[in-house]
């Protein structure tokens, strides 16, 4: 798309709704001794159908403004808020400016919550009741905030509000898992929450909430007591083979001290490593991340995309403690220390279809793989959140024992693959927010370590052409060791100036990385040649200096934010093997910007536009070949790599607690200068030879996505809808080749749950995925895949049900077995005085043996085979204390 689109787009956004308006009305809402009322509710109906016609809350200063579209002459104005009497009075359709003082109610207080008891909104604060959303089969939280509109989970756990991730999960307002709150929201018992709140424009440290607006969304448990000591237990038994399962999580929630402790172990496919999984988007920093970096591996087969309890192979142990007490007044120390031991086994097969410009080449693999998973992850917090002060300092240590073993069967040949990969971390990040006079001093310090040590063994040796003149030899070892030590040190000043906040930062960051690796031959361990040796040093230095200005109108309905960010940017590496050492200077301008408009009480829009640069890295720099699995050897011996990034966006949302609607759409546009092409070699056999080139080159991606969730409260049905598009279009190298690569997806996704009967209910979940792509204009073959899911609980009384789960699958590319159909069953018997279930589980009853899967990626497709579980019965008692 052209970029003068792209502008009349996102204009497009910010106006289309705003002509619809005809009379503004505006107000103020105090109490009777004039003090301003924040989170009142102001409605505005029709004289004679009553119709809701506007909407609004009113902000801290107790303002309100309103957007009617009606052509009656007079018009119902109702203003509410807790604890005083409702004030109605009938006005006249025209623009006009009302002060509404309201009195203390007399009335009894369980009168005043009748009118919203599913969904309420006080502010940036919308409260959903779980009492009416949870029904018979729920028992942790999860399971209810599912069913709830405006929000998603994700099957990693990842918590969606309006199609965007959550920052923060309190508990109590208290954040105690720090992004990992898979093992909360998994564990909670529905019965201990009386509210779930989502806080939109949530800005988390208490000193910047009058000062930095923020556009993300926090999710909060508000529990029923003030001091909830629960808890679960569980123990199981099944077959084929033997099976077990097992769980204990005690949990305590008080004002000043939380804790979640659990130990849980199964073989029964349950992925209980997702629970432990960090979603803060504190990591989303690529320089100062410490999460494990694989650069060798094993050829890895495609993961089902159901229920893991069908297909996963393993035998896992996890124990995790997350503790959270107050020291002294507002100073909390958090502890959260997590062991994974997991054994999984991978069985199946791939024919990989490769595209060139003048060819098609296939690749049959059967592979079976054993992947060990052995990790600690550890952190301690103390921090302080006051209007006055803020500090928080995270201390991370996390160690990683990971191995695996795999053997492929290829058409001619069979190959075995050992791979040691293990890793450590450690790292300290400091905030610290004080006052100077008028100004906020904002010192941020962020200083780690990471090493890893890997070894990939292949049996016997590969690339015989390139590595032994042609002649087989016994096996190939890839070494290679990194080692990376970083520091990012910052200091800023934030001052207000009426409705505009200024802020300043002034910082230096620094990385070096070193990378050592061979590429040896045989026992003798001796090396190849000096092309498949590194020695790499690389140094990154930054010096930036950042101007932030942020403007909030006193009734809150314009947000804008400029970012002018300023670096002087050093890049410098060496190889003692290679004498084109490489060095890099660059000063540059990264400006951002972003603009909320809130149209009425329902309807937002917003735009965004960014200008960034990303330089090299590592993983794309090194001059000597690595093999990273056993058909891919990969070298970079070229210039540093340079990025240029323009993205553009547009979104637009509407969502009406009342109604329990939510909506939102979204665009974005990205184009990418590239200063390195990739050539890619592959031979008769699949392999891949990957190599960077000096070449100029452009990727263009177009993004589109439609979402929207309605509860529908006489049928107590929720229904979600979701439909995603996405273009992408890059020049590309095959076998010395240019070709210009298109990709086209359409992804299209329904989700219902329905209480269709008293005894009975429903959940349904269907994916539609359309895959194009083409060379130069020549279309490929389309790949479809459709996925739908219908589980039906059956009631049989109020203290047992019966759960039948159905899904089938389905693909257009694959020949044989393209369709798969699933059947599972479950029965659950509830002792209610003592709180325990009974469960009996049949998970594969047809017995299914494999699963079919396509994937795809620039230039192949890839068909998968999984070999799934065979059918299994187990049964279970789960304890709730």
């Amino acid at each position: 798309m052209r970029a003068s689109n792209t502008y009349i787009l996102l204009l497009f956004f910010l106006t289309f709704f705003k002509s619809y308006s005809q009379s503004i009305i505006t107000g103020i809402v105090n109490d009777e001794k004039g003090q301003a009322l924040s989170g009142a509710t102001i409605i505005i109906s029709n004289n004679t159908s009553s119709s809701i016609l506007a909407y609004d809350i009113s902000n801290s200063l107790g303002e309100f403004e309103t957007n009617v579209n009606d052509i009656s002459s007079s018009l119902i104005l109702k203003v509410s808020y807790l604890g005083y009497t409702t004030w109605i009075k009938n006005i006249y359709n025209k623009k006009q400016q009302i002060e509404i003082h309201l009195v203390p109610s007399t009335e009894n207080l369980k009168e005043v919550f009748v009118e919203a008891k599913i969904i309420q909104q006080h502010g940036d604060t919308i409260s959903f009741s779980v009492a009416a959303f949870k029904d018979q089969k729920d028992r942790v939280i999860a399971d209810v905030i599912k069913k709830m509109p405006g929000i998603e989970i994700m099957p990693s756990g990842v918590i969606l509000y309006q199609g965007k991730p959550i920052q923060k999960y309190y508990i109590e307002g208290l954040d105690l898992m720090e992004g990992r709150y898979n093992l909360a929201n998994e564990n909670i018992s529905a019965d201990d929450v009386s509210k779930v709140q989502i806080l939109e424009n949530h800005q988390p440290i208490k000193i910047l909430d009058s000062l930095v607006f923020s556009e993300r969304s926090s999710l909060n448990i508000k529990l029923k007591k003030k001091l909830t000591i629960s808890g679960n237990a569980e123990l199981g038994v099944g077959f084929s083979p033997l099976l077990w399962k097992a769980k204990f999580t005690p949990m305590l929630f008080s004002k000043k001290r939380q804790a979640i402790v659990t130990y849980q172990s199964n073989d029964t496919g349950t992925d209980i490593s997702r629970q432990i999984h960090n979603f803060s988007s504190e990591n989303s920093d690529n320089n100062a991340s410490i999460e494990k970096t694989n650069w060798l591996g094993l050829t890895r087969l495609s993961k089902p995309p159901f229920l893991q309890e069908l297909w996963l192979d393993n035998n896992v142990h996890l124990a995790s403690v997350n503790a959270l007490q107050q020291i002294k007044k507002d100073v909390i120390l958090k502890l959260n220390v997590s062991y994974l031991n997991d054994f999984q086994k991978q069985s199946g097969s791939s024919n990989t279809r490769f595209f060139t410009p003048t060819d098609t080449i296939n690749l049959l693999e059967n592979n079976q793989n054993k992947l060990f998973t052995s990790n600690l992850q550890s952190k301690l917090i103390v921090e302080k959140n006051t209007k006055n002060n803020y500090i928080k300092n995270n201390f991370e240590v996390n160690k990683y024992w990971d191995s695996q073993k795999g053997v492929t069967q290829l058409t001619d040949a069979s190959l075995e693959q050992n791979l040691s990969n293990p890793f450590i971390a450690v790292r300290n990040k400091l905030q610290l927010i004080t006052t100077l006079g008028k100004q906020l001093v904002d010192f941020q310090s962020n200083i780690g370590y990471t090493n890893t040590n890997q070894d990939l063994e292949v049996i016997p040796g590969q690339f015989l052409n390139l590595l032994n003149n042609g002649k087989p030899y016994p096996k190939i070892n890839q070494l290679l060791e990194s080692i990376r030590l970083f520091a990012d040190n910052s200091a800023s000043l934030t001052k207000a100036l009426k409705q505009f906040t200024m802020a300043s930062k002034i910082g230096f960051s620094i990385q070096n990385q070193q990378l050592n690796s061979d590429l040896v031959m045989s026992e003798n361990q001796q090396n190849i040649s000096p092309d498949f040796i590194n020695r790499l040093d690389f140094t990154a230095s930054k010096g930036y200096f950042e101007n932030v200005i942020q403007f909030k109108s006193k009734d809150e309905f314009w947000k804008l934010r400029l970012k002018m960010p300023i670096s002087m940017i050093h890049l410098k590496l060496e190889d003692e093997n290679y004498s084109n050492n490489r060095a890099l200077n660059r000063f540059v301008f990264e400006p951002n910007f972003y603009l909320q408009k809130k149209l009425t009480a329902f309807w937002e829009t917003s735009i965004a536009a960014g200008l960034n640069y990303n330089y090299g890295n590592v993983r794309r720099l090194y001059s000597g070949f690595v093999l990273t699995n056993y058909r891919n050897l990969n070298h970079y011996n070229a210039p540093i790599s340079q990025q240029v990034n323009q993205i553009y966006s547009g979104t637009i949302s509407y969502r009406n607690p009342i109604k329990q609607i939510f909506i939102k759409g979204a665009y974005s546009f990205s184009r990418t200068k590239n200063n390195l092409l990739y050539k890619n070699e592959i031979d008769e056999n699949g392999a891949v030879i990957l190599e960077a080139i000096e070449s100029d080159n452009f990727i263009n991606y177009n993004n589109y996505s439609l979402g929207g969730s309605k509860y529908f409260k006489k049928i107590k049905t929720t229904i979600k809808l979701n439909a995603r598009y996405n273009q992408s279009n890059q020049k590309q190298l095959l076998n010395n080749t240019y070709t210009n690569v298109e990709n086209n997806n359409i992804q299209l996704n329904a989700n219902l749950d329905a209480e269709i009967f008293s005894w009975l209910s429903s959940q349904y979940i269907g994916t539609i995925s359309i895959y194009k792509s083409s060379f130069d204009k020549i279309k490929l073959q389309q790949v479809t895949t459709n996925k739908q899911a219908l589980n039906l609980f059956f009631y049989l009384t109020d203290n047992q049900y019966l759960k039948c789960t159905n899904e089938y699958y389905s693909n257009s590319l694959s020949e044989e077995n393209a369709s798969n159909y699933f059947l599972n069953f479950s029965y659950q018997y509830t002792f209610k005085q003592s709180n325990i279930d009974l469960n009996l589980s049949w998970n594969n009853v047809l017995n299914t043996k494999e699963f079919i899967n396509v994937y795809s990626n620039e230039f192949s497709y890839v068909e998968s085979s999984y070999k799934l579980r065979p059918s299994q019965i187990v049964t279970s008692i789960k304890f709730t204390f």
